[in-house]
């Protein structure tokens, strides 16, 4: 999704948004992760506004304090991008791939399903389809990409043959490696 990131090239793509649209981006998020209600001063200080910047191929990003936390396309769901999984790791169900699938993941391809049953693996939560995961990979600490389950857990386990997750945003990308926008 993001192997290349631009602003549209117009001069409404950086917007302070009204209040009551804050209101609803923020109700959405903590609807959607439920674990930031505890932390939701530090995500979303007061007298701090949110500021959404549009870029190309309808993407969303929302910003606090000219840091990127959350994105989404269209009117999908927000993802949170991996630096703020980084400082909030609990928010998002895990899933562990094994060495062998580190180096793709990083060069932004799906995950498959052998990825994720082979030794060294792990997915100790029964996830649905479309659940939004931390894609952790095999003797490391934090998160190398969010992805979506394209199958249900229990499917990956018993067909173990092609795509389990959508790798939707992974380590070295264009949106990682511009966490500041100014």
């Amino acid at each position: 999704m993001f192997k290349k990131l631009s602003l549209k090239g117009s001069s409404n793509t950086n917007n302070q948004i009204k209040s009551s649209l804050q209101r609803n981006i923020k109700s959405a998020i903590l609807a959607q992760y439920p674990k930031l209600k505890d932390i939701e001063e530090d995500v979303f200080p007061k007298k701090v506004p949110i500021v959404q910047v549009k870029c190309q191929n309808h993407i969303n990003l929302i910003l606090i304090n000219n840091e990127v936390i959350f994105f989404n396309e269209r009117e999908g769901p927000y993802y949170p991008t991996l630096r703020f999984l980084h400082k909030y790791p609990n928010i998002l169900p895990h899933v562990q791939v094994d060495k062998g699938a580190i180096r793709f993941v990083l060069q932004g391809a799906n995950i498959m399903c052998r990825g994720l049953t082979s030794p060294g693996a792990k997915m100790e939560v029964d996830l649905p389809v479309d659940a939004i995961v931390a894609v952790m990979a095999e003797g490391k600490d934090h998160a190398s990409a969010i992805g979506v389950m394209k199958m249900s857990t229990n499917d990956i386990r018993t067909i173990n043959n092609d795509i389990g997750i959508n790798n939707i945003h992974y380590l070295g990308d264009s949106l990682y490696m511009s966490p500041n926008l100014e």
